[in-house]
């Protein structure tokens, strides 16, 4: 007898999620604040720039924590516990070689990207060292993900608040202690995040040990069956090229916006955070999707689907309405404590109620990604990316000219829009899949 999907249910999925991602701005503010100890600007560029450029090679096999997900929920609503098993070891099969790939190419992969993103000479040389030392992180970095959709397709996000608040909390107490206390500048911060993040693999590794119970976790032609390895690919292929257009629209909308002068790049930059503030708040229920919706499918439980996607939704509108009234009520104050400069506040002030209607025109692009992610509907979500991006260009092209930086701000809520619409005309066949 399946377990039915309730109020609670959905809750003990999302809530963990929210409160672990809202760790990840306190450990880079605390990093930033211990090397700004150092007196000098420098030092301060270096670690940002050098944690961008590394967050965007491991975000490439990102795939592995929804692909992961999905799948895994589905062997489990299936009953299929050996399978569960069999793809936690291709994702850290997967993880692993291609850190060690990274590790290996690691001279090339940094030229390139000051290539692309230049730098000072000295702010370059300082990246360089902070990113030397973490390269050797990367198996463990990237096996991060396939650990995480496993214990979230599992919904033991419980045991993921439990493993970042080790690594981030490790991580903050070294970057102190080697930074301020033994004073190794850029290499205590790089060392700190590099002892965290293989810590915190072992310790995932121990919350998933229900996955290497028996031998299902060695089970060598289960793991590398040709037909669920093509299956496998083709998923993370699919979530792969969808991250890489949503990325690239994001990262056009930064660009748009520098174009439009420094001070209205500050001001969208100081609003930018607001955005990650909604992703943290948001990605706890799109996450409950994820793992209900896969469980109901792998069942073939139609009703049960509908329940899980509606329930998520349900509350997930719950917090984009919370998200909204905040922003909305403590916005101005909230972008006066983060700059001090009365244009850039002034600017920020100009176009917070665009950002304060994110979350509430959002909410159904993130709910329908989770939904669509449980169900490994991955072809859907790429070529509704494709869409959404083709008609999100036409938007900047015709918006940005008449309105500016309204203009901007109007087609990233079009975007949204777009997004949830384009999902939405495949969701009845995504339906369809649960009746068998």
């Amino acid at each position: 007898m399946p377990k039915s999907i309730t109020h609670r249910r959905v809750l003990n999925v999302a809530i963990p999620i929210v409160i672990s991602n809202a760790t990840y701005p306190i450990l880079g503010a605390v990093a930033t604040g211990v090397i700004g100890q150092m007196g000098a600007a420098a030092p301060i560029g270096a670690v940002g720039v050098g944690a961008i450029i590394l967050s965007a090679i491991y975000w490439i096999f990102g795939f592995l924590r929804m692909g992961t997900s999905g799948l895994v929920a589905q062997a489990r609503g299936a009953g299929d516990v050996a399978e569960t098993g069999a793809l936690l070891t291709r994702g850290l099969m997967i993880g692993t070689l291609a850190g060690l790939v990274f590790i290996v190419l690691q001279l090339p992969l940094f030229w390139g990207a000051f290539k692309l993103a230049p730098a000072t000479p000295e702010v370059e040389s300082l990246a360089r060292d902070y990113m030397n030392i973490r390269i050797w992180g990367a198996p463990a970095a990237i096996s991060a993900y396939a650990i995480t959709g496993w214990l979230v397709a599992m919904e033991r996000t419980r045991s993921i608040l439990i493993l970042q608040l080790w690594m981030n909390g490790l991580n903050v107490a070294l970057d102190i202690w080697f930074v301020l206390g033994l004073d190794m500048g850029i290499e205590g911060v790089a060392t700190a995040t590099l002892i965290a993040e293989w810590s915190g693999v072992i310790l995932g590794l121990w919350l998933c040990r229900a996955a290497f119970t028996g031998n299902q976790w060695r089970d060598w032609p289960r793991i590398f069956h040709i037909g669920k390895i093509k299956r496998m690919a083709i998923v993370n292929g699919d979530i792969m090229l969808r991250s890489m257009l949503l990325q690239a629209s994001f990262l056009s909308f930064l660009f748009i916006g520098a174009a439009l002068g420094d001070v209205t790049l500050a001001g969208n930059q100081i609003l930018v955070q607001f955005l990650s503030i909604t992703a943290f708040a948001l990605d706890g229920f799109a996450f409950a999707a994820e793992t209900l919706v896969g469980q109901a499918l792998g069942a073939k439980n139609r009703a049960q689907l509908r329940r899980a996607a509606w329930l998520s939704s349900l509350w997930g509108g719950v917090m984009a309405v919370g998200l909204t009234v905040v922003f909305w009520g403590f916005g101005p104050m909230i972008i006066r404590i983060m700059t001090t400069s009365v244009e850039v506040q002034e600017q920020a002030l100009a176009y917070l109620p665009w950002m304060a209607a994110l979350p509430l025109v959002g909410l159904a692009c993130w709910m329908l990604d989770g939904i669509f992610i449980g169900a490994t509907r991955t072809r859907d979500m790429r070529m509704a990316m494709l869409q959404s991006t083709v008609l999100y260009g036409l938007a900047l092209w015709i918006m940005v000219p008449l309105w500016g930086n309204h203009g901007l701000w109007a087609a990233m809520l079009f975007f949204d829009v777009v997004r949830a619409l384009t999902l939405w005309r495949y969701y009845p066949a995504l339906e369809r899949m649960a009746d068998g």
